[in-house]
């Protein structure tokens, strides 16, 4: 799968890290400590998750971040992390996302060191060297073995819950407050993102039950991103509902996506299509070629689309990327869902 399509990326699969800190360095700020609450005495705290249990007795210091949306969610809590995964695609030349990018900025003092997360896996090495009290990898591809060697080294890990790329990107936020000991901040977060998705679902009705599909064309390989992917649950926020074809061709190939045959593209039977592509030709393309145009939807023009890697890597939604993006999303569907009812 080509790393254009994967979630945290968006897909996929995403996420960002960097340069060396001092061992001595906190993995807070004086900036990022007077605006964060103090921690709770509501530890320890356990968490369950695809390899086991993990308990924290105190709330950690230095904290390491793996995968999609934990370090948005820590920085959203006011901490700066002292290491994230590098955000490889959309994220520049710096690998860092421009929404995370801002918010260390806003928070200030030491940046953290960027994990090379370029093949998607994990140097322990590289992590240690961080010196991190805990590891929140809510929404990763960590594996065993990973988890493994982390732990082995004596530092606890927050992994997947239930499968690798599927923790809900809610979970990553409130995961977060529970192990940093701010969960009231961490609810507030949320109530504030929920608030901005609820508003704009208010100022478009004609969203609420209108069948939609997300998908992706990749040379020769055609998406259908499932229900349990991140960028279609914001989508099913905002009032749409996954067509039945999404879950009725579903290979079981993956978690988050299956693939479908040029043959079965008709049976996408979505009144409206949602897509993402790196640049405008690659989106005239999905809107004009003879496959494409086999998808009802997309036949009619009732297609809504994000355009650039900037923009694609942002639709995965996180503690900061749903303000960054939202308005541009909003925008493509409410064009899509008229075409569609006309």
């Amino acid at each position: 799968m080509s790393r254009t399509l994967r979630p945290a990326v968006l897909l996929a699969a995403a996420a960002v890290t960097a340069l060396t800190l001092s061992a001595c360095s906190s993995g807070t700020t004086p900036e990022a400590d007077a605006s964060a609450p103090a921690a709770s005495d509501g530890f320890p705290v356990t968490f369950e998750h695809i390899y086991g249990e993990t308990v924290l007795d105190t709330a950690p210091e230095r904290v390491a971040t793996w995968g999609w949306g934990a370090a948005d969610a820590v920085l959203s809590l006011g901490i700066v992390p002292v290491a994230i995964s590098s955000m490889d695609y959309g994220g520049g030349e710096d690998r860092i996302a421009p929404w995370v990018s801002d918010a260390i900025d806003d928070l200030g003092g030491e940046p953290p060191v960027i994990l090379d997360s370029a093949t998607y896996e994990l140097s322990v090495e590289e992590l240690l060297a961080t010196d991190p009290d805990v590891l929140i990898a809510s929404y990763s591809g960590l594996t065993q073995e990973e988890y493994d060697a982390v732990t082995a080294a004596g530092i606890p890990v927050l992994a997947p819950e239930k499968a690798l790329w599927s923790t809900p990107w809610r979970d990553v936020i409130t995961d977060a407050g529970t192990a940093l000991g701010l969960e009231d901040k961490a609810q507030t977060v949320l109530a504030d993102l929920d608030q901005t998705i609820a508003d704009a679902a208010a100022e478009h009705p004609e969203f609420e039950g209108t069948s939609i599909a997300y998908a992706a064309d990749d040379v020769d390989t055609f998406y259908l991103y499932l229900p349990a992917d991140p960028r279609v649950e914001i989508l099913e926020d905002l009032g749409f509902v996954s067509a039945p074809a999404v879950t009725a061709l579903d290979t079981g190939e993956s978690t988050f996506y299956t693939t479908v045959s040029s043959e079965n593209l008709d049976q996408i039977d979505a009144e409206v299509v949602f897509t993402q592509t790196e640049t405008e030709d690659a989106l005239q393309t999905f809107l004009t070629s003879d496959r494409t145009k086999l998808i009802p939807a997309v036949a009619k023009g009732a297609v809504g689309a994000i355009v650039g890697e900037e923009n694609v890597a942002a639709i995965t939604p996180t503690a900061l990327s749903v303000d960054f993006i939202l308005p541009s999303m909003v925008e493509q569907l409410a064009k899509a869902t008229a075409v569609a009812e006309g």
